[in-house]
């Protein structure tokens, strides 16, 4: 069976605000199978974002995992992550759930894997997927070379990761808080 490849998500956080985007296409072997898939989400009345790549039912599984685990913090991205993570390192059947997840409010931007790893990036960029690696390439340099504000720069850089690679495209989705 053909892997199925999808994904290049992408997050900048600056004192001028935070947002995330995603691309849209979900790639079947060498066949692109959709192109607008929305890969990105609002959650706790739209001020935490999330975005997920790999499996999409196992992302699925998580997104609304770590939505209770934030209700149940009362809006705490720190700790809804933590809590998520360390079930979904313990948990036998959250184990085999092949996804990460991206999260972001105006205070925290981190990634939750299925190592129990919740990472906070040094310089408040991250990116994950097929096209992660480019498109954070291009918002690190976006971020110290221009002024855009953080949602010209998610733009920019996934525009840049679906010029080189191939399992992104640029039907872009971007959301941000402000």
């Amino acid at each position: 069976m053909p892997r199925i490849r999808a994904t290049t998500i992408l997050a900048v956080r600056t004192a001028a605000g935070a947002a995330l985007g995603g691309d849209g296409q979900v790639t079947l072997g060498n066949i692109v199978m959709k192109n607008d898939a929305k890969k990105i989400r609002r959650l706790h009345d739209g001020k935490v974002l999330a975005g997920f790549a790999g499996a999409a039912a196992d992302a699925f599984s998580l997104l609304e995992r770590f939505e209770a685990k934030l209700r149940d913090h009362q809006g705490s991205v720190p700790r809804a992550a933590t809590e998520l993570a360390k079930e979904w390192r313990t948990d036998r059947v959250l184990r085999r759930l092949e996804a990460m997840l991206v999260v972001l409010d105006r205070d925290h931007l981190l990634l939750l894997s299925g190592n129990g790893d919740v990472i906070q990036p040094t310089d408040d960029v991250l990116a994950v997927g097929s096209g992660g690696p480019y498109a954070l390439a291009a918002a690190r340099a976006l971020m110290a070379h221009t002024k855009l504000k953080p949602a010209e720069v998610v733009r920019a850089g996934l525009e840049i990761a679906g010029d080189i690679c191939i399992y992104t495209n640029r039907s872009i989705e971007v959301m941000e808080l402000s």
